[in-house]
């Protein structure tokens, strides 16, 4: 009897994106279900995880990306977001391009990872706690000064714990906690420091 190797994240979003079906926001939610919380968050924050000043262009992916972690918070298993947000198309030719570096990090990742602590993920405090934390990290991603690249961090973070939950890895989600803290320690010691020097010049 043989052992069924349960199919990459990385070839199920590939194999969505070239097949046939319904392409925007609403399709991933419909096809990869308990996953789009996961997958949403990836993609939403991916272009703030890039090493690129937004000036804040990504601040509505952000506001976003808190909608949907509070319903984790309050425990839904189902994505709801606004009808005009859910048929934002994920396959134009930008959105296609920045996948397919995404799906690139995400093989790399799923080379290295593997599962550890599997227990923790998938119960109803966990998919809380999960929320919460992308919650308190976009915000750090969406406070950050434009053009400053401060959001990039806190970011980063959000998509390494979305895909350690993904993988079901607790040393990757701790790595991507690593970071998105540090990101936000960063915005603060540098806002404090800001702010010290605009006091001594007045």
């Amino acid at each position: 009897m043989t052992t069924r190797v349960p199919e990459a994240v990385s070839d199920q979003l590939e194999r969505w994106l070239d097949g046939d079906g319904d392409h925007t926001v609403d399709g991933l939610i419909g096809v990869f279900e308990q996953k789009s919380f996961a997958l949403l968050f990836i993609l939403l924050l991916g272009v703030s995880a890039l090493p690129l000043p937004t000036g804040g262009a990504t601040h509505v992916f952000d506001i976003i990306a808190v909608l949907v972690a509070a319903q984790l918070v309050l425990g839904r298993d189902r994505i709801w977001i606004p009808r005009r947000w859910r048929g934002l198309s994920l396959a134009g030719e930008k959105q296609r391009r920045f996948i397919a570096g995404l799906l690139k990090f995400i093989r790399l990742l799923e080379r290295i990872s593997r599962p550890r602590l599997t227990f923790v993920f998938d119960h109803r405090v966990s998919n809380s706690v999960f929320g919460l934390v992308v919650i308190v990290l976009t915000a750090g991603a969406f406070f950050a000064p434009p053009f400053s690249g401060l959001d990039t961090l806190p970011a980063l973070g959000v998509v390494l714990v979305s895909l350690g939950v993904l993988l079901e890895d607790a040393v990757l989600v701790a790595v991507g906690l690593v970071v998105g803290a540090g990101g936000v320690l960063l915005e603060i010691v540098l806002g404090k420091a800001a702010a010290g020097g605009i006091k001594k010049l007045f």
